[in-house]
């Protein structure tokens, strides 16, 4: 109805981010904020997505894995998302199979052993355990040991200066990789050829979040303290009745920790900001630099960066954050 003046494009063709006008076919697409050419792709645990006419276009892989972690004082992010915190001393099965009713044989089992790591009741994991029929790895104390034997099971150990990384293949049934920071931080990355149910405090891993929270019962708990203590692998230890807030019993420390942990926020994990959410990661960070108050306050820093840098990774951002002066990697004695 009125006229307007500027530029627009010809008849077929579109503008790209660029200003240009280009034909459909190469049109961009975006993903967490930044363009993707014609042609390029994403890789999801699931999914590779092609981009094709400004539209993604996904096909489903073959094998699909997920991960779930525990990491600093008591962070849980299930195989399907969903992140809790927990402040329980005891041992809990973090994740295992044969949970169906139909199915309650069990080919391995994961159990976190949490103790106290701050004067304010807060807790972190000390060692892990796996249990492969008769054979058990014990991670701890920066050491594993392995113990008995299952012709049935495939694994194989590497170790660097800063993780441990076990490899374990139950044929027919999953591909799992353990990722040990020698701390407090364990990833567990699983790949089935089965659909065999997965429960424990990392969640049944069937894709819905929302149900994430199953008891030991089968039922789904209205809160995550209901959940953890569901999961305790010796009934005698007591069960949790509260989360600790760190910083609210050390005020003194938070001014140092929300110092400290900016790193996440800042210029040198930009690359990955519209990649991987940091917020979470952020305040994992400062809770846990606040509850670690009886010594390795800095590990305790360092441990909840460094998951934020893993996350990074899995996106395919590679992020140098440690220095000789923050969080600094000390060689071997013959390195």
């Amino acid at each position: 109805t009125k006229c307007e003046s500027g530029c627009v494009c010809a008849d077929g063709l579109y503008e790209n981010l660029d200003g240009r006008c280009v034909p459909a076919e190469e049109c961009p697409c975006e993903y967490g904020g930044l363009a993707y050419g014609k042609g390029e792709q994403i890789h999801t645990e699931c999914e590779i997505c092609t981009c094709t006419k400004g539209k993604w276009k996904c096909v489903q892989k073959s094998r699909c894995s997920s991960t779930c972690n525990l990491y600093g004082e008591g962070h849980i992010t299930t195989f399907d998302g969903q992140r809790f915190v927990f402040d329980g001393n005891c041992e809990y099965i973090l994740a295992m199979d044969g949970c169906s009713i139909t199915r309650p044989v069990s080919s391995f089992k994961i159990v976190t052993e949490n103790v106290i790591c701050g004067r304010s009741g807060v807790t972190c994991s000390r060692s892990i355990s796996i249990y492969l029929g008769n054979l058990t790895f014990i991670l701890r104390d920066e050491a594993y040991t392995v113990s008995g034997e299952n012709p049935e099971v495939h694994y194989k150990v590497k170790e660097n200066v800063l993780h441990l990384m076990l490899d374990i293949i139950i044929p027919g049934k999953y591909n799992m990789t353990l990722i040990w920071n020698k701390h407090m931080n364990i990833f567990i990355k699983i790949s089935r050829e089965t659909q065999e149910t997965i429960c424990g405090l990392c969640g049944n891993y069937n894709g819905n979040m929302k149900d994430d929270f199953q008891t030991r019962s089968k039922y789904v708990a209205s809160n995550e303290l209901e959940f953890v203590n569901s999961w305790k692998e010796n009934p005698l230890c007591g069960d949790v009745y509260f989360v600790v807030d760190p910083c609210s019993k050390n005020p003194y420390r938070k001014a140092w920790a929300e110092k400290t942990c900016s790193i996440i926020n800042s210029q040198v994990f930009s690359a990955c900001h519209n990649k991987v959410n940091r917020m979470p990661y952020y305040e994992a960070c400062v809770r846990d630099s606040c509850g670690c108050d009886i010594g390795g306050d800095c590990e305790c820093m360092c441990d909840a960066v460094s998951v934020y840098a893993m996350a990074c990774l899995e996106k395919g951002i590679c992020i140098d954050w440690r220095t000789p002066e923050f969080c600094p990697v000390y060689c071997g004695y013959y390195n």
